[in-house]
């Protein structure tokens, strides 16, 4: 698979993924346009772009935090015809060494916590990519959805890591995201 990560808009690019990204979150949760070219001014977000012979097929929007040396993976699709032949976990590995060179300590993603067979098929893939799942339940008061955080830690550290720590990074994130924010992320 050949994987392109850009940290610029590219406007092509996006027309190319987009497709992607609606299908797999046009229906809940998919952040506006406008908010991911925000998200790109600011210096806080790089897109991630996975192709094989068939055309796209795995794409990814990362935010970044560098002074808390932290990515935040805000979506992963990969294309429905893909699914189950490990792309996603290369993909998630591709991001894990992308992380690891820019000195990183942790990545960090939200998985809806409700209890339904999506959800948990979600979180098992997280979990068998080696990400750990918290016991706290975030609940945004924008979203009816509540959320689960989970990390993967990027250097030993024994000490465990609440969920309540992890989102004092995703609501970071989603500020700076949403409102301009300046440019922490760097």
């Amino acid at each position: 698979m050949k994987i392109k990560t850009v940290c610029i808009w590219d406007d092509e690019l996006w027309q190319e993924v987009s497709p992607l990204y609606i299908e797999a979150f046009g229906e809940k949760g998919a952040k506006p346009v406008k908010i991911i070219k925000n998200m790109f001014a600011q210096g806080i977000a790089e897109l991630h772009v996975g192709y094989t012979k068939s055309g796209t097929v795995v794409m990814a929007l990362t935010g970044k935090l560098v002074t808390d040396r932290v990515m935040i993976i805000d979506y992963l699709a990969v294309s429905e015809k893909e699914r189950g032949h490990g792309l996603g976990k290369h993909f998630v590995g591709y991001l894990q060494q992308k992380a690891l060179a820019k000195g990183y300590q942790k990545i960090i993603i939200e998985a809806e916590s409700e209890e339904t067979l999506d959800n948990t098929r979600r979180i098992n893939f997280w979990q068998s990519c080696g990400f750990l799942l918290t016991e706290y339940v975030h609940h945004y008061i924008w979203v009816p959805e509540t959320y689960h955080a989970m990390y993967l830690p990027l250097i030993a550290d024994t000490r465990k890591v609440t969920g309540e720590e992890l989102f004092v990074y995703i609501n970071t994130f989603h500020r700076f995201s949403f409102r301009g924010g300046g440019k922490k992320g760097g």
